[in-house]
């Protein structure tokens, strides 16, 4: 009996003589092979997202991983992968997580306000007699938001979600935790063996779509790579520098705001929205100068973000307009989830690289012929 081998590299193998089979078997292979691939993607479609996770920040760290095996080659099979998975579960993993369970707690506190209100409404703040035609204001207050009823229409499910919430919690952290643990695996193989896949994928892609599809299998890289580094590490910056400041402003819910902050970061200029309502929140409490400073803080902070951290880490491959990235985001976490906030940018892109190559304003295997 012989020692099984280790496969050879991609590329090894190639046929020397071309296929005999006929135009029936080449179709009933094309579906079963189809078939075969919707059967895989439904066994593991519970840990699709993990598997992406994974994928995604690979593809943000390959550079510096292999920045740093070619100074240490005999780091590359386990020190450098280990290493930066743990860097992964360091830098954006745990402050992540951190976050969540601030926010978690935000959010059981909101619900149980909610609940409150549902139950006695929301009784007229002191401050609105005297704005600019506060009566107004008052009687429109008492209207919507001051009796059961008028909160009951806004808010018809807050029980129940508080709820749900509690009842679910223990076992959605646990999942929570299982996918945390297979993307941390998946990325420590990706790196390890990432060269191997990357090849491998070439190879694959070039069968089947030529160079066009190279060139865009690469865009689609770029694309992916400069969407975590321009808009989720810099939002997650932003997110982590705004919250802090909130807290220390001492804005309620601040955890929850500077999450929301990071999330709005990616669309351009998003995240004023965030510290407007900050700081709408701190003159509401008649803190008029704490207000004041965070409007400052949050512009510098969005601007520098934006005019000058974000354009180095994206690259010009990889810019869309404001409106394609305001699409792109939103459409790609309301069809992918969480997920999307990475793949719905990555996904707009390759499409406008195709469609400038097509009407050849960026040149490429899809250029226009010459008159």
């Amino acid at each position: 009996m012989q020692t099984p081998q280790p496969d050879d590299a991609p590329g090894t193998w190639t046929a020397q003589a071309p296929s005999n089979a006929t135009r029936a078997q080449r179709v009933t292979g094309l579906v079963a092979i189809v078939l075969l691939a919707l059967a895989g993607i439904w066994t593991l479609h519970l840990f699709l997202p993990a598997l992406g996770w994974g994928v995604i920040f690979a593809l943000s760290l390959w550079p510096l991983h292999e920045a740093a095996a070619r100074r240490w080659p005999r780091g590359r099979s386990i020190v450098l992968p280990a290493t930066f998975t743990l860097l992964a579960l360091l830098v954006f993993v745990i402050p992540l997580a951190m976050v969540a369970s601030a926010v978690i707690h935000d959010s059981m506190a909101v619900s149980q306000w909610l609940a409150q209100a549902h139950a006695q409404g929301l009784p007229v703040p002191d401050f609105l007699g005297r704005l600019p035609y506060g009566d107004h204001l008052v009687a429109l207050w008492q209207q919507k938001l001051a009796t059961p009823e008028a909160i009951d229409r806004l808010s018809l499910h807050a029980r129940q979600l508080h709820f749900a919430s509690g009842e679910r919690i223990l076992g959605q952290l646990a999942h929570r935790a299982l996918l945390l643990g297979f993307m941390l695996l998946t990325l420590f193989f990706l790196l390890r063996d990432g060269a191997r896949v990357a090849h491998a994928l070439q190879i694959g892609t070039r069968r089947a779509f030529g160079e066009a599809g190279v060139r865009v299998a690469d865009q689609a890289v770029l694309a992916v790579r400069g969407t975590v580094n321009g808009l989720i590490i810099v939002g997650f910056g932003e997110g982590v520098l705004m919250g802090l400041a909130y807290g220390l402003a001492g804005v309620v819910h601040a955890a929850l705001l500077g999450l929301l902050t990071a999330l709005l970061s990616a669309i351009p200029f998003g995240a004023v929205v965030a510290v407007a309502l900050a700081a709408a929140f701190l003159a509401a409490a008649g803190k008029a100068a704490a207000a004041v400073v965070i409007a400052l803080i949050g512009g510098v902070v969005i601007f520098v973000a934006d005019h000058f951290v974000r354009p180095v880490f994206i690259g010009g491959a990889t810019r869309l307009p404001f409106l394609w990235v305001l699409l792109a985001i939103l459409g790609g976490i309301e069809s992918w989830g969480l997920i999307g906030l990475v793949v719905g940018p990555a996904l707009v892109a390759v499409l406008m690289l195709l469609w400038r190559e097509w009407v050849g304003a960026h040149q490429g295997p899809l250029n226009p012929a010459a008159d």
